[in-house]
């Protein structure tokens, strides 16, 4: 029995989150809350493959009485199993996964900070077991199909969504005045977009429309001459992409080696976090089926861009240097850079498992350690020597990261702070490519 005054506020509200909690705790073996980006499409895809694989049983999608929740039935030797996947929004994954609710946290944005020291005392976030790269996204610029612009700028789109800019006239196009489409505030797509285009200068214009939904912004889009938004990679449908620049690099649209290669300026990592050795073994199931091969068709059969690397042919402009084009006249580009943490002295968790990558694609191509040339590349510094050694440094580390995994005295070079795919400044510039002798 409780008596009248005996109880503070805080020992109440920590009983009604515990009663909250509780039943939605144990109401499925599984739970995955967060981006509607991963949560509309890759995550039941996801977790359908693994259920089929795991019990080699027919798996049933089911949509729930709440909006943009999946459930995912099958049985294992007899019992029933049911993975939940919500799909409200980043953020609530994240308190989905600090309350207990659930075990995997679909995330369209790293963690932010203020989430890794909210969840230290349980597990860190930003370790290799619990930070999981699912698959790679490009922020899509979206505009009608018949719209004649095809290229923008990361500072003239900041102006246009603040409403700086708010006729297509001014940019080349008809005289129309522009219609804003963007995603709500809970979602990792608008706190990306929110990031890497309007960050401290711009403030989104109150005339957006705002959508929980990738696939409905993009369909409205697409109906209006005058619209543009923005969402995931794969919710383009009907709309057109626009070409993105930032600073002095040439623009590129997102595509399968701009965007696994996160040269292209609105790249994004798509995540999965876990309570790391806490999660429970059906979540650490579920994650290294989604970093297998076979996790990783699925994540390109679902219109996002997989892990898995792939040789392929740049188109190269007329800004690329002719040294450059000698330099890799015999090689293909590998679609997987090596970057590193914000210190920039280590590879963060994605080039780690990415060496591997390099490693397996080796043996299932059949191909050797000294078919490969590494590429380091470094941000403008003042002095071009200073550059130089930055960038044959940067390759030089994952030389010796790749010899640890087994693949032994590759070849490598630096190439300075030139041929940049970001702005002054950016950590993009700082990386190394992976190139192999064609075949």
């Amino acid at each position: 029995m409780f008596q009248s005054g005996k109880s503070t506020p805080y020992h109440w509200l920590s009983l009604l989150a515990l009663i909250s909690v509780s039943p939605a705790t144990f109401a499925h073996d599984l739970e995955i809350h967060g981006s509607n980006t991963i949560g509309a499409t890759l995550a039941p895809m996801l977790v359908t493959g693994y259920l089929e694989q795991k019990t080699a049983g027919a798996v049933q999608l089911q949509q729930t009485d709440a909006a943009n929740e999946h459930l995912l039935t099958t049985t294992d030797r007899d019992n029933p199993v049911q993975i939940l996947v919500a799909a409200h929004g980043s953020s609530t994954g994240f308190r989905a996964l600090a309350s207990g609710q659930a075990q995997i946290w679909a995330s369209s944005r790293p963690a932010r900070t203020t989430e890794i020291e909210q969840l230290r005392p349980t597990a860190d976030l930003t370790t290799l077991e619990s930070e999981h790269v699912i698959a790679i996204d490009g922020l899509a610029i979206l505009v009608h199909p018949d719209n004649p612009v095809n290229a923008m700028s990361l500072e003239t789109l900041g102006r246009v969504f603040s409403g700086q800019i708010n006729n297509w006239a001014q940019l080349g196009g008809p005289n129309r005045p522009i219609t804003l489409y963007a995603r709500d505030d809970r979602s990792g797509t608008w706190d990306t977009f929110k990031s890497l285009v309007l960050g401290k200068t711009y403030t989104l214009d109150n005339s957006a429309a705002r959508y929980e939904s990738n696939d409905q912004l993009s369909d409205d889009v697409a109906s209006d001459p005058g619209g543009i938004g923005f969402s995931g990679l794969a919710s383009v449908r009907n709309s057109k992409l626009l070409a993105i620049s930032d600073g002095n690099a040439p623009a590129l649209k997102p595509d399968q080696l701009t965007v696994a290669s996160e040269d292209y300026p609105l790249s994004r990592r798509l995540f999965m976090y876990t309570l790391g050795q806490r999660a429970p073994v059906q979540a650490r199931e579920l994650i290294d089926f989604t970093l297998s091969s076979s996790g990783q068709a699925l994540v390109a059969q679902s219109g996002f861009v997989s892990q898995a690397p792939v040789a392929v042919k740049p188109q190269f402009d007329s800004s690329v240097p002719e040294s450059f084009r000698k330099l890799t006249s015999q090689y293909q580009r590998l679609t997987v850079n090596f970057r590193f943490t914000e210190g920039r002295t280590k590879l963060d968790n994605k080039a780690r498992r990415d060496l591997l990558r390099v490693r397996d694609y080796l043996s299932q191509e059949q191909r050797r350690p000294d078919d490969l040339l590494l590429i380091g590349f470094a941000d403008t510094q003042a002095h071009e020597l200073r550059a130089q050694m930055i960038s044959e440094l940067r390759a030089l580390s994952v030389r010796k990261a790749l010899g640890a995994v087994g693949v032994a005295q590759v070849a490598y070079t630096g190439y300075g702070h030139y041929m940049p795919v970001g702005g002054r400044g950016s950590q993009r510039n700082g990386r190394v490519e992976v190139w192999i002798k064609s075949r």
